[in-house]
């Protein structure tokens, strides 16, 4: 068997260890006890909010990417407009089987469905509201809005004809004053400045995403209407909606796809069409990362003001194992092992704390947010191990560094002053 430490260094290491253990099982009534307490509770809480925050960051990033996502797909596939707004009508494209071929083959491309969109005007109770009609056909993959389906049902699609049913937002039908199952007039505003064309639909369903940008823009209906209203034939459309399977891929997938896509057309990220969401998202990794800095230096500092004070109190007692022959990498030992001990319980206790909390949210979701500026009405938590690792042993490799300040001074006190005031 190898011997790592030379018998001198076991001697300096029992030593240490020796006293450290005196110094943990001083009376309790003791300041520097006290001190102690007040400073595993602060690292504690460091820790703690920590884990709690990235936990409810990312949580937060996650949800509402999901629900983007969910709404709108992954990457988009349409005619190359670079001066057009996100949200204004889509010149029309035709179908490809050669495209969508290699579309569905693209790897990470985990789907692909039609859509098109029109402006019109909603009509109902003497109330008019205006909306971008998002049309979708019947193999569109409805189950990934299911969360977002409060009443009713979507659209009902006929074999031949267009579905005479729309789903609005909550919001829209608040603002119309309708319901599931009632009628309204919408009123389709053509690109040629010709008057509107008129129809009547069923309202089958409402649904609510919580992000306002398409709550008060967009209703869902029948691609095959949109296709009939601007004269399209029945291979024309607005574009592809794309899923992927990795949403960390989809940059990576959309360059795939322009690079092979037909002349004249378009592959882009939902963090291109929506940059204003998704650089608010963005920004709460500042948050994060300040927050972190905060809570790090708060334990930090109260980890080196109780090693300070321990010092200062049992002055007396290194002067004394100094006359008696202790070296001072004994000392600086011993200190460094009682700050070690005292950071390790705060780090410890501070984790266990910060699991119970997210946990806690997770299945009983106490905390509550306004929907309205928070696009959610519950914090969402997102539990990562990597990251909750990190915080532990972040906060525990920095207290160790830490740790060598206190016990430098140590070196510093000479025995024949300390002793001669005691």
């Amino acid at each position: 068997m190898i011997c790592i430490f030379t018998q001198s260094e076991i001697k300096v290491l029992n030593l240490s260890i020796l006293i450290t253990k005196r110094l943990i099982s001083a009376r309790k009534k003791a300041f520097s006890s006290f001190i102690m307490r007040i400073s595993i509770t602060a690292t504690t809480i460091s820790v703690a909010a920590m884990i709690v925050s990235l936990s409810f960051i990312n949580g937060f990033q996650k949800i509402i990417s999901e629900k983007i996502f969910g709404f709108w797909g992954h990457v988009r596939v349409q005619h190359y407009e670079p001066v057009k707004s996100n949200i204004a009508e889509e010149s029309p494209i035709r179908r490809n089987d050669t495209a969508e071929f290699m579309i569905k083959n693209t790897p990470n491309v985990n789907s692909l469905s039609t859509f098109a969109t029109k402006s019109a005007i909603l009509n109902a109770n003497g109330t008019i509201e205006g909306i971008l009609m998002k049309g979708v056909s019947k193999e569109y993959p409805f189950k990934k809005l299911t969360r977002f389906l409060t009443k009713g049902q979507w659209p009902s699609y006929k074999d031949s004809g267009y579905a005479e049913d729309i789903v609005l937002s909550e919001y829209t039908a608040n603002q119309l004053g309708t319901d599931v199952g009632k009628s309204l007039l919408i009123y389709f505003i053509q690109s040629d400045g010709s008057a509107p064309r008129t129809r009547k639909l069923r309202v089958s369903g409402l649904y609510k995403t919580g992000i306002d940008v398409y709550d008060k823009v967009y209703a869902i209906g029948d691609i095959r209407l949109i296709q009939k209203l601007n004269g399209w034939e029945e291979s024309e459309v607005g574009g592809y909606e794309i899923d992927v399977i990795e949403p960390l891929k989809m940059d990576e997938t959309s360059y795939l796809l322009y690079d092979q896509l037909p002349s004249g057309w378009n592959a882009l990220t939902m963090k291109e069409l929506s940059p204003e969401i998704f650089d608010w998202l963005n920004l709460q990794n500042t948050n994060k990362y300040i927050l972190l800095t905060v809570m790090t230096i708060v334990a930090v500092i109260n980890l080196i003001t109780c090693l300070i004070i321990l010092l200062l109190e049992r002055t007396g007692m290194i002067a004394l194992l100094k006359a008696l022959g202790a070296r001072d990498i004994q000392i600086q030992t011993t200190f460094i092992a009682y700050g070690a001990w005292i950071s390790g319980i705060g780090i410890a206790a501070g984790t266990l704390l910060g699991l119970f909390i997210c946990y806690l949210q997770l299945y009983t979701g106490f905390i509550r947010l306004n929907e309205e500026a928070y696009y959610i009405h519950i914090a969402p938590v997102d539990i990562r191990l990597g990251d909750v690792t990190m915080v532990a042993l972040g906060t525990a490799l920095i207290s160790v560094l830490i740790l060598f300040i206190p016990s430098i001074i140590s070196k510093r006190i000479n025995p024949s002053k300390a002793l001669r005031f005691k």
